[in-house]
């Protein structure tokens, strides 16, 4: 196995004056056996990021190294990785058993060898009873784990995933999310995931590298990246429903945006001018839970209740209070994080 290097990696496509930038420099280092998701929204340039490591997209400016070998000029078939993409990308003409060890026979592996390692992978992705069928004859989550299945048997350093779960129902995303931190756990194997699923980012990653118009936002684990978010983008992006970002609520000094999670507010239908009078606009039913919409003059303002609150009717006015020990304050003029006002 091996960790990942980003060293000032920037992609621009086109020449001179009409060169088009798609990434500005992005750092980051992966540790050996890290598992690191890649998100944000559609256009930031996370695919890109990944092909340009696995060797599909030709690199700019920088660098790019797995384990002690910086792979800038290697073919991707040099450089040790295994993709796993959305569409599945098998052979519809082979049985799962050759499509899972066609790459190894082309490697000239041996006839035991590929049977072992196949055998292998097809156990610990539940696959053992249909390597004798053909794509059409599964389902798309048990295509999606054949993909899988062909990048175990490569016994690769690194695993690269190219969102391969969003041709799934939401039933089997969350399925095989759960099968992806299984296969990780065993295996240990460095994996960049790249999604737009922040939810799936959060569920996955042991860190999350957060990219908005081909920069780094943020790189940290889910739990910093959400109790921490180092920008109003990251603060919007990641979580759900997103924070609430206000500049018009009182308490709020001019130049600065303060932020606050839904779960992180206080409701009340007594109005003792201890907090923001907001009017109520709508209610979403989540089952144990609720997400009540508000507005607060020009602003709105989800607030997050648990299933024992009682729900104020539509148009009704109430007192909302920010817990003190949950606030983020930002620049207005730049987005990112500062310190608590004086």
């Amino acid at each position: 196995m091996a960790g990942i290097q980003l060293r000032g990696l920037v992609k621009r496509y086109g020449q001179g004056a009409h060169a088009v930038p798609v990434l500005h420099g992005i750092d980051a280092s992966v540790h050996d056996g890290e598992f690191v998701v890649i998100v944000g929204p559609s256009g930031c340039g996370k695919s890109t990021l990944l092909r340009m490591v696995a060797g599909l997209e030709e690199i700019t400016e920088g660098e790019v190294q797995i384990g002690e070998r910086v792979v800038n000029e290697l073919e991707p078939a040099e450089r040790d990785i295994a993709m796993v993409f959305q569409n599945y990308a098998l052979y519809p003409h082979m049985t799962v058993f050759d499509n899972m060890a066609y790459g190894l026979k082309i490697a000239r592996v041996p006839r035991d060898e590929i049977r072992a390692r196949v055998d292998k992978a097809a156990a610990i992705l539940e696959l053992g009873g249909l390597l004798h069928r053909k794509p059409r004859e599964l389902s798309g989550g048990q295509r999606q784990r054949v993909a899988m299945g062909r990048a175990i048997v490569r016994q690769p350093q690194v695993f690269l995933f190219d969102e391969p779960l969003s041709n799934l129902d939401a039933k089997l995303r969350a399925q095989t999310r759960l099968e992806i931190q299984t296969l990780h756990r065993e295996l240990g194997i460095t994996s960049l995931f790249v999604t737009h699923d922040q939810v799936e980012a959060m569920t996955l990653a042991q860190r999350m590298l957060v990219m908005n118009g081909g920069r780094m936002e943020q790189f940290g684990t889910p739990q910093e990246v959400y109790e921490q978010p180092a920008s109003t983008f990251v603060a919007s992006f990641i979580g759900s429903p997103p924070m609430n970002l206000l500049q018009q609520a009182r308490g709020v000094p001019q130049g600065r945006i303060l932020g606050v999670r839904p779960e992180h507010l206080r409701l009340s239908a007594q109005i003792d001018g201890n907090g923001w009078v907001a009017r109520v606009n709508a209610q979403e039913m989540l089952g144990a839970e609720r997400l009540l919409y508000l507005r607060l003059g020009d602003e709105s303002v989800i607030v997050r209740l648990d299933e024992a609150t009682p729900v104020p009717p539509i148009g009704s006015e109430v007192q909302v209070t920010p817990r003190a020990d949950r606030l983020h304050w930002f620049d207005a003029a730049t987005g990112l994080r500062g310190e608590e006002p004086a």
